[in-house]
């Protein structure tokens, strides 16, 4: 019996997303009213998520080539880099917002589990999991069970799955409390001649489904995501996945195995918009490469999990653990035996095409004929330029206090457990960083994470990073620095900076000042970009993160995460963070002027954060960063760490006591003529750029300062490693002083106070 369906009109076409002018297009396109099942795919495909209408025109913009890059932006799953010897590396992050705001234990499991997918797509194995996290006040009850459920699903699916999870960033706004973000990033190494393009090619080559059976979860998660969010989210449950990492697992190596055959043509995970979007995309890189392309599917062919699925409900779906796989003709059932060995589905849907077309049958009738470049970019899916008007944050100035009414040493402690700032450990204890025995850095003791590459003596280093306070008080500045600081780290553990991946969270681009923002940090992250010779691999857009606070919708914190790979070419050069022995000398590397502008301590101290963002040098940044490479080459760093947030104060309590099994003071004295009330808040607190702390054997001090020369960057000897005792002067006077135990008192199992973790 033929299925009930609704009526197709132009209000139909508005309840799914689509505007009026999008609806007369698909007419256009169609020649002809869509299907149900066609207004679903459309509406799925043209969704901000998947099609990237309000963003793309600006993202075209970033560097996306370089010598080193095996694929350009956005042309597959993931970004792959060539580091040598036959090796490249697959990378990717992406955001799952929405999903983890509404169900945050599936969210977040899901968003790791999907980005690991687009790695093993590519032929990748995956070798190493990142996060980068964001939410409200910890004193919020709602943001601590947030809190809890993205932390337990990220290591849940992630420790269970068999990938460590190696590092990431949390921090903690009041904008960010009805919108956490969690974005997720996956690292993977392949052998150049083991990838895997995202492409349907070869007309009458069968078009495969594998792993999971499809389900109702997850119809319609790409519109979900491309929305805002709302009481009325609560609703939208089923718009979340449901993740299975042991199904995903054997999904891993089955996959990777039929690749070994050489059978597999072309691979894609079903992601976004499942079926829909891995059929018209493969189709749609066919008909770019090759001339010609589209599929056929049948969908009483594919595994369902539940009775009575319509083409609607099976086109939409976002069933997780699922695949589309283009196979050699003839050869599918080496195909299909090699995925029942591992106990997964793989059963042929359909074929590829000549006629540019997805094709979409049930029940022997069709019921979607698209032309498969009509639904991506680059084709017809519509592109957006919005109005951009700059509209600066009201943030008050802050009103400073002189330095001697005030208790700097108290300040000091209370800037150190501040959630943002305080350890993560009780976050890092529930991954585990350790499976495959290649991670060589526990989290907290680099300020890169860096894992050994097996077989030979190279490293990788990776990094996740925004300070997405700056961004929203100056959006250029702030995007320089987001791909700067990392840089910064990556450079900091010995690592050259390779190329980045981003996820770019914004709010409503629909709001002029909103796209603004979006568009001028795109550009300061560019212009890092180009001076680090770091191109963008590709990457991901989140719109409509907005909250309520105090009964209005605002925007979170513009925040373009960046995520960042470096190439160690010897693991033995790994340079940690923090204090290997007493007596060493301490190094500052850099000069900015002070200010308190963008600060943690602004917005501790003075309910401010101030009226702009921290001045950025990026040709001093390229030499710092060229400089901590150079010296890591030579042996003559034994520890190095950026200042950043918190200041100079915290990067020395951090370099103190990171590293839990050793804990070493300083005695530190700072030169400053300056006769300013406020010198010594300058000094301890100030998150001016571009300078990193580094020790030293004390010998080397001499070769130390000549290579900074060489390379144009400031240096300046500023105390030297003690054994239990910390202080810091100023002009010979000391102005604050701690013994280790109290830095670590306040450094550690702050986080856990914040959350109210001890009182459980």
């Amino acid at each position: 019996m033929k299925p009930t369906e609704p009526e197709v009109t132009l209000q139909l076409a508005l309840e799914h997303g689509l505007n009026a002018e999008e609806y007369q297009k698909i007419l256009d396109i169609l020649k002809r009213t869509p299907t149900f099942t066609e207004l679903g795919i459309f509406s799925v495909m043209w969704s901000e998520h998947c099609s990237y209408k309000n963003s793309i025109a600006v993202l075209k913009t970033l560097p996306r080539e370089g010598a080193a890059l095996l694929t350009g932006a956005g042309e597959e799953n993931a970004g792959l880099v060539d580091i040598g010897d036959n090796l490249a590396v697959a990378f990717k992050i992406e955001s799952h917002n929405h999903p983890s705001a509404v169900e945050p234990y599936q969210g977040a499991a899901t968003g790791v589990g999907g980005i690991h997918r687009d790695i093993f797509t590519m032929g990748a194995r995956p070798v190493a999991s990142l996060n980068s996290l964001r939410f409200g006040s910890p004193r919020d009850p709602r943001v601590r069970y947030l809190v809890d459920g993205v932390v337990r699903g990220i290591g849940d699916y992630g420790n269970s799955f068999g990938v460590p999870t190696v590092g990431g960033e949390i921090y903690f706004e009041e904008c960010y409390t009805g919108n956490p973000l969690v974005n997720a990033m996956s690292v993977g190494i392949v052998e150049h001649h083991k990838t895997v393009s995202a492409t349907a090619k070869g007309e009458g080559n069968p078009v495969l489904i594998v792993g999971s059976s499809t389900g109702r979860d997850g119809i319609h998660g790409a519109t979900f995501a491309s929305e805002d969010l709302s009481e009325a989210s609560e609703d939208k449950r089923p718009s979340v996945q449901v993740g299975d990492p042991f199904a995903e697992k054997l999904l891993l190596e089955a996959t990777l195995e039929a690749i070994a055959t050489g059978y597999v043509v072309g691979l894609q995970d079903m992601g976004a918009a499942g079926l829909t979007s891995s059929t018209s995309e493969m189709s749609a890189r066919g008909i770019e490469k090759t001339g010609s392309g589209g599929i056929e599917i049948d969908l009483d062919l594919v595994p369902a999990r539940e009775e009575g699925m319509s083409a609607y409900e099976i086109m939409l779906s976002e069933s997780q653990e699922r695949m589309l796989v283009v196979a050699e003709k003839g050869f599918e059932e080496r195909i299909i035996d090699v995925y029942r060995k591992w106990d997964v589905q793989a059963v042929v849907i359909g074929s590829v095409t000549a006629d540019n077309r997805i094709r979409v049958k049930q029940h022997g009738r069709v019921v979607a004929e698209i032309p498969a470049e009509s639904l991506v970019l680059g084709g017809g899916a519509p592109v957006y330029i919005r109005e951009a008007v700059e509209k600066k944050p009201a943030t008050p100035k802050a009103g400073l206090i002189a330095d001697e009414r005030l208790d700097l040493r108290s300040l000091s402690l209370a800037l150190l457990s501040r959630p943002s700032i305080a350890s993560k450990q009780w976050v890092y204890r529930q991954y585990d960083s350790m499976v495959q025995t290649n991670t060589v850095t526990a989290a907290g003791t680099s300020d890169a994470a860096v894992i050994r590459i097996k077989g030979s003596k190279k490293g990788l280093a990776m990094k996740t990073d925004c300070n997405a306070r700056y961004v929203y008080l100056n959006p250029l500045k702030g995007g320089k620095i987001a791909v700067a600081e990392c840089a910064r780290n990556i450079a900091c553990s010995g690592a050259r900076p390779l190329a980045i991946t981003n996820c770019l969270n914004f709010g409503n681009p629909y709001k002029p000042e909103v796209y603004f923002q979006f568009k001028t940090s795109v550009e300061g992250m560019g212009l890092a970009c180009r001076t680090f010779n770091t191109p963008v691999t590709g990457g991901n857009v989140s719109f409509y993160n907005e909250t309520s606070i105090g009964g209005e919708r605002t925007a979170i914190y513009p925040t373009p995460t960046i995520g960042m790979i470096g190439l160690l070419d010897d693991i033995d050069l790994l340079v940690g963070s923090t204090f290997v022995s007493p007596g060493d000398a301490i190094l500052l590397f850099g000069d900015p002027e002070l200010s308190l502008e963008g600060s943690e301590y602004l917005t501790m101290q003075y309910g401010t954060p101030g009226q702009d963002a921290p001045d950025i040098d990026l040709q001093h940044e390229k030499q710092l960063q060229d400089l901590l490479v150079s010296l890591a080459s030579k042996k003559l760093l034994r520890s190095a760490h950026d200042i950043s947030d918190g200041g100079l104060v915290t990067a020395l309590a951090e370099k103190a006591v990171m590293n839990e099994a050793l804990h070493l003071g300083f005695d530190v004295d700072l030169e400053d003529a300056a006769r300013d009330p406020f010198r010594i808040q300058l000094n301890l607190f100030s998150e001016a750029q571009g300078r990193v702390l580094a020790s030293i054997a004390p010998e080397s001090a001499k070769e130390v300062i000549e290579e900074a020369v060489r390379f144009n960057v400031p240096v300046r000897v500023i105390g030297k490693v003690q054994e239990k005792n910390a202080a810091i002067a100023i002009n010979g006077k000391t102005v604050v002083s701690f013994t280790t135990a109290e830095l670590a008192g306040a450094y550690y199992h702050a986080l856990e106070k914040a959350l109210h973790l001890d009182e459980l």
